[in-house]
């Protein structure tokens, strides 16, 4: 049974008494573990929703609930309701708040009074986990835009929420720092953290959401299945976005009968294996090997007998792991997808993963083997 973390109820705000409504009776569910996508044209509301959901803004009517309750503004039940509920902004400069990197990032956990230990702890996770540990002691106004918007990450993570929510969080990023973002998202609903997404690249977000809202004109005009909306063409249109490449390239596919639309791919392995359609083909297997972040990999992968195969890496332990082994790797980005395509193509490959990312790792092979497209045999060696 689903639990509904956060709620809107006809919420309606406006920045002044002479303006419009920037949310006009905006409802919709956060359910808890649902990896959640609030889709949007810019100047659709996304981000004022955000700080209505986290209680920077007030609504000037409706209400917003959290686990069931309507919030309340007081400033002690704000802090209490904000120590468990972090948001990320778009702009990295309204969330820096120290000189330098270490101690922007050890901000939070401060107010938290937290012993000195776990917070210098949750430093070190939070900096390694979005590739700044050499920056530690470097001025933040010193640091490129995309190491800022780094920075107030691991400010974010430092926090152990129980609910993140992430305005944009891939833009103005490089192509591969927009991957290890999603890898962060998917690794932290793995541990139980409801994180909720805007974001403009459809690509990524299509990927990676169960559900999403769609936001026109202060509005929730959307809300269910990617598929659902993006299946309505007007609709998309009338929101100001693009359907997601992989949807796209299903249905063109489907429409000149080249593969049958449904299930739908969401990633472009998955996209592949359907037009390959190779069922009597040789398949690699997906060895998913779990790794501590104390692990020896390359005494782990010579002891196994993988010393030849591609190598993808995929989670926190296992990038610890690796920066320590320094082993080699084949595909430090998107490694679950770049080893499936290998077994696709009749090649074994591994997967050296977080213990609690392995049943996310698994899914483009599930995809393939559940819809009759190969055969990609999946060995997952434990601890």
């Amino acid at each position: 049974m689903t639990q509904t973390i956060l709620e809107a109820n006809d919420v309606c705000y406006r920045y002044s008494k002479k303006s419009g409504n920037v949310l006009d009776h905006v409802s919709l569910r956060i359910d808890k573990g649902v990896k959640t996508a609030i889709l949007g044209a810019n100047g659709a509301g996304k981000s004022t929703l955000f700080s209505v959901l986290n209680a920077l803004y007030k609504p000037d009517s409706g209400e917003v609930l959290y686990h069931g309750e309507p919030l309340s503004y007081r400033k002690r039940n704000i802090l209490r309701m904000r120590s468990e509920v972090s948001i990320l902004f778009q702009n990295p400069n309204d969330m820096l708040f120290r000189p330098n990197v270490e101690q922007d990032v050890a901000y939070g956990p401060e107010n938290l009074k937290l012993p000195r230990e776990e917070i210098q702890k949750r430093v070190d996770d939070a900096l390694f986990a979005v590739g700044m540990s050499d920056f530690r002691k470097s001025p933040v106004m010193r640091l490129s835009y995309g190491q800022r918007k780094r920075v107030t990450l691991a400010g974010v993570l430092a926090m152990h929420p129980q609910v993140l929510i992430m305005d944009e969080p891939t833009a103005g990023l490089d192509p591969q720092m927009a991957y290890e973002v999603m890898e962060i998202a998917e690794q932290l609903c793995c541990n139980g953290v409801t994180v909720i997404m805007s974001s403009h690249d459809t690509n990524l977000t299509y990927s990676w959401a169960d559900e999403i809202h769609v936001m026109q004109n202060g509005k929730c005009v959307y809300s269910g299945t990617p598929e659902g909306f993006y299946s309505d063409k007007i609709a998309v249109y009338q929101a100001g976005l693009l359907a997601p490449s992989a949807f796209l390239m299903n249905e063109g596919l489907s429409s000149i009968g080249v593969v049958s639309r449904d299930p739908f791919p969401r990633t472009q392995t998955e996209v592949s294996a359907k037009i390959a359609d190779n069922k009597g083909g040789r398949f690699g297997t997906l060895h998913i090997m779990e790794i501590a972040p104390d692990s020896d990999i390359n005494a782990l992968v010579m002891d196994h007998g993988f010393g030849d195969l591609s190598t993808g890496i995929y989670g926190m332990s296992a990038r610890r792991a690796q920066d320590t082994s320094k082993a080699r790797i084949d595909f430090m980005y998107n490694g679950p997808e770049n080893c499936t395509m290998k077994c696709m193509a009749g090649q074994d490959s591994l997967v050296l993963c977080d213990p609690v990312m392995v049943e996310s790792a698994k899914k483009s092979a599930e995809f393939i083997n559940n819809g009759g497209y190969g055969d990609i045999k999946v060995d997952v060696i434990r601890l």
